[in-house]
C-alpha cells in the first residue's frame, strides 16, 4: 500500500520533504492571491516567484549576512542576521515585486511620492525620454534606486496581504520581510523590480518566526543541535569502558560501603 509520511524532523528528510511540498503547493497559490489582488488602474504591476530547497536558501542567508555585515545601518544588523537564521529554517519563500514602482508611474498627480503633485519629482530625478523611463542603468547609489511611485508601491501591499492572507487559510506560517527581499533581488529574483518583499513560510508545532531569542543567528535551532552533537560525541569518549564486560552503573562487588550495608 502507498503511504506517505510526515515529520518536521529531521531535516530534510524523507518525511519533512514531503511536508515542505505540502508548504510549495501552498506558495504557489500565495502567488495566485497576489497576482490577483487589487491593482491601481487595473493594470497588472506584479511579479512572483518561489525559492525553494537547502541550497537555494542556503544563498538567500548568506546574501543577507554579507548585506548585514557590509552594506546595511547598525541599527538594521542584528534583524538581517536573525531573519538569515529564519531563512534557514524556513520551508519555501515566496519573492513578491512591483515593476512599475519605478520604472512606469502612475502619472496621477497625486504627490504620495513627497515630491510636487504633478510627478516632477519622481522624472527630474530619473533618466527618461518623453516620459519614458530608462530601465537600462541598473546602478545604485542607495539600497533602494528611487525614487518610486508611491501607488505602484501600495499596489505591492495590497499583493502581500493577499498572498498572507491565504497561508494563513492554510494553516502556514508566514513572515513578509524587508531584508529577504532586498537579498533575493540582488540575487535576481523578482528580477525586473526595484522593489520586493520576501515571504517566508513554514509548517511547524511552533512558529519559527515568533519568541526569537537575543543573539538567534548564534542561538537558533541548528545552530544547538550542532553544538549538543559536538558535546555528546566528546563525552561519550571520557569513559572508555568496555561496554560489553563492564557497567558503570552497577555498584562494584567488594567495595567497602558495599560491605557496611
Amino acid at each position: 500500500m502507498a503511504r506517505i509520511h510526515f515529520n518536521e524532523w529531521p531535516l530534510y528528510s524523507p518525511s519533512d520533504q514531503n511536508k515542505k511540498e505540502n508548504v510549495l503547493m501552498v506558495a504557489k497559490l500565495m502567488v495566485n492571491a497576489a497576482l490577483t489582488a487589487p491593482f491601481t488602474g487595473g493594470v497588472h504591476g506584479c511579479e512572483a516567484e518561489i525559492a525553494y530547497g537547502q541550497k537555494e536558501l542556503e544563498k538567500i542567508a548568506r546574501e543577507m549576512e554579507r548585506l548585514a555585515h557590509e552594506e546595511q545601518p547598525k541599527k538594521l544588523k542584528k534583524p538581517f542576521l536573525y531573519e538569515a537564521a529564519m531563512v534557514r529554517e524556513s520551508d519555501a519563500i515566496v519573492f513578491l515585486g512591483n515593476f512599475r514602482a519605478r520604472n512606469t508611474p502612475m502619472d496621477a498627480s497625486c504627490g504620495l511620492c513627497g515630491g510636487e503633485p504633478d510627478c516632477s519629482f519622481v522624472y527630474d530625478r530619473l533618466p527618461h525620454f518623453n516620459g519614458v523611463v530608462d530601465p537600462t542603468d541598473r546602478r545604485r547609489k542607495t539600497t533602494i534606486n528611487g525614487p518610486l511611485c508611491m501607488l505602484r508601491a501600495h499596489d505591492l501591499g495590497y499583493a502581500v496581504g493577499s498572498a498572507l492572507w491565504l497561508a494563513s487559510t492554510h494553516f502556514v506560517d508566514a513572515k513578509p520581510c524587508y531584508s529577504v527581499g532586498l537579498a533575493g533581488r540582488n540575487l535576481d529574483f523578482c528580477m525586473d523590480s526595484e522593489i520586493v518583499v520576501g515571504i517566508l513560510l513554514a509548517v511547524a508545532a511552533k512558529n519559527p518566526y515568533a519568541d526569537i531569542p537575543p543573539e538567534y543567528h548564534l542561538t537558533n535551532m541548528n545552530n544547538l543541535v550542532d553544538s549538543l552533537r559536538k558535546i555528546a560525541v566528546i563525552t561519550r569518549q571520557i569513559p572508555n569502558h568496555p561496554y560489553m564486560i563492564f557497567d558503570p552503573t552497577k555498584p562494584v562487588e567488594g567495595r567497602q560501603e558495599d560491605k557496611e550495608e
